[in-house]
């Protein structure tokens, strides 16, 4: 990894976000780039821009340049340390186009979990994440919305099925596997034990690719996969979930997997994804 983007806006959660980002580039040697994009809050209050309502049209500028601000003194902070940083501001209602371009020339995209009770973000689209991971096609990790996040990666849980979703996921998540302490494999009880395309080929995968930590696989079982997965990452003390992300775009609305959506809305753990 040598070029690292993080999502910023202006909330709190937002700066451990971008430390976290700040620690992944100084450990990997990476240009960071930071890039500040929420929608304009005329956006969220349209009723604003009617005819009489000037007065609120000034607070809601004065509130984006309010957020601004408060996100450019959170890199400010960062950049003092060492590592090659970039400052990006998007202010356009384009805010996904834009940044999906971004996205494009980084090797790896740090991105928060939405959170609809967060009022100090500014407007941020509840998609964003999976929209990026899908148009783009960079792995993000996706770090959870409560919570500390120490640096993840001692023990990765991984969820295994083979498709090229989760193939892209695994292989991201490389550097982090090799210097893994434990290393889980989920997989569907039907498919653990094929020795094709089951957890068996994957342990071989990761053998042949450097890994030297303990493996254990793992049977999931129901219809509740993304609560079992989320269960099974609390059981194994888990500090990294890999997994693919699916869905597909409809019409220009990205139609999510359940499997993704559930993980997206209830994660506690950061999640590495891959489309």
């Amino acid at each position: 990894m040598k070029s690292i983007l993080v999502h910023l806006d202006a909330s709190p959660r937002s700066a451990r976000r971008l430390a976290l980002a700040h620690r992944l580039a100084r450990e990997h040697g990476a240009e960071l780039t930071v890039v500040f994009a929420v929608l304009p809050a005329m956006l969220a209050v349209p009723f604003a821009a009617a005819e009489g309502a000037y007065a609120a049209a000034t607070l809601l500028e004065e509130t984006d340049r309010d957020l601004r601000l408060r996100a450019r003194e959170m890199f400010e902070r960062e950049a003092v340390a060492g590592v090659p940083m970039h400052w990006v501001e998007i202010r356009h209602d384009t805010l996904e186009v834009a940044m999906t371009e971004h996205a494009l020339f980084a090797d790896l995209l740090v991105l928060g979990q939405h959170d609809a009770d967060d009022r100090e973000t500014g407007p941020v689209p509840r998609g964003l994440v999976a929209s990026l991971v899908h148009d783009s096609g960079k792995p993000a990790l996706v770090v959870p919305a409560t919570g500390e996040v120490a640096m993840p990666g001692r023990r990765v849980l991984i969820a295994w099925k083979p498709t090229p979703e989760a193939a892209r996921a695994v292989a991201a998540a490389r550097p982090w596997l090799l210097a893994a302490d434990e290393v889980h494999l989920a997989c569907s009880l039907a498919r653990r034990d094929d020795e094709r395309t089951g957890t068996a080929a994957l342990e071989r995968w990761l053998r042949r690719s450097g890994v030297t930590a303990p493996i254990r696989s793992h049977g999931l079982a129901g219809t509740g996969i993304g609560e079992a997965l989320l269960s099974l990452a609390a059981d194994t003390d888990a500090d990294l979930l890999v997994m693919g992300c699916y869905g597909h775009s409809r019409a220009r609305e990205l139609v999510l997997g359940g499997v993704t959506r559930t993980v997206l809305r209830t994660m506690t753990l950061p999640v590495l994804m891959a489309h």
